[in-house]
């Protein structure tokens, strides 16, 4: 692999939507590329500042609290909403973490009366429903797409939202729940996957307990197959990585 390679990643309200340590995440990208000599190139992009859908590889969104969320989704919509479709469309990575999940999505009811309007990157709709907040350890088995050949992996983390996800007709599941509670309790299901365009509600972070999904974003965003990077050392990240599906339960 070519060392002269960028990645170059964008984080969306980096200061109002990292409520869960999400920004780990982009420290994951950040030295996994490093160790490999792959330049990274880290922008943010805040309320009212302009978003070039050209310009990144990877568009990265954290989760926050309602009073955060309900000015980012304004933002959103006057100000970003065009150029993430645009870097969707032209293959780009899009992940939302969380609240970000919720974001990419057609709406979030905050309450009665009270619906947040999304960018519609993914069709999903987040609801209020009688009920505690779904809150634990979580793991989920995703497709072999994922994967390499016909082994399907596992993603684990936490969770911890009042609102409830559904999938339209025009999404699919980023995986199947194996412990915790996944996007509604019920369905058995977690996440979104549009192709580029990835939404979980699993954090902690996220990428500090799964480096092969970091990896596997990576490589993706440059263009490039997962066994094409080179090979870490990564026996304390798989460490980590078994310790939280320990914790779940799995």
């Amino acid at each position: 692999m070519s060392a002269s390679r960028t990645m170059r990643v964008c984080a969306l309200y980096p200061d109002l939507m990292n409520i869960y340590a999400d920004r780990g995440n982009l420290l994951v990208l950040q030295h996994r590329c490093s160790w490999r000599g792959i330049d990274f190139q880290l922008s943010g992009s805040g309320l009212n500042d302009a978003l070039d859908g050209d310009a990144h590889d990877l568009y990265y969104l954290g989760g926050g609290q309602d009073r955060d969320q309900r000015l980012c989704a304004d933002d959103l919509l006057a100000n970003k909403s065009d150029a993430l479709h645009q870097a969707a469309a032209r293959g780009a990575i899009v992940l939302g973490i969380c609240g970000g999940y919720q974001l990419l999505g057609n709406s979030y009811e905050l309450g009665p009366g009270e619906a947040l309007q999304g960018v519609g990157l993914v069709d999903v709709a987040t609801v209020r429903e009688p009920g505690p907040r779904l809150i634990g350890n979580v793991a989920m088995e995703l497709g072999a797409e994922f994967g390499a050949g016909d082994r399907a992996m596992v993603l684990a983390g936490f969770e911890n939202h009042g609102g409830r996800t559904y999938l339209g007709s025009d999404a699919r599941p980023l995986g199947r729940v194996l412990a915790g509670h996944g996007n509604d309790g019920h369905s058995g299901f977690e996440g979104v996957w549009r192709r580029n365009v990835i939404g979980t509600y699993l954090h902690g972070p996220l990428l500090p307990k799964n480096v092969w999904f970091a990896d596997w974003l990576i490589a993706t965003a440059l263009g490039l197959g997962p066994g094409e990077l080179d090979a870490l050392d990564d026996a304390l990240e798989l460490a980590a990585h078994t310790g939280a599906l320990r914790a779940a339960g799995v």
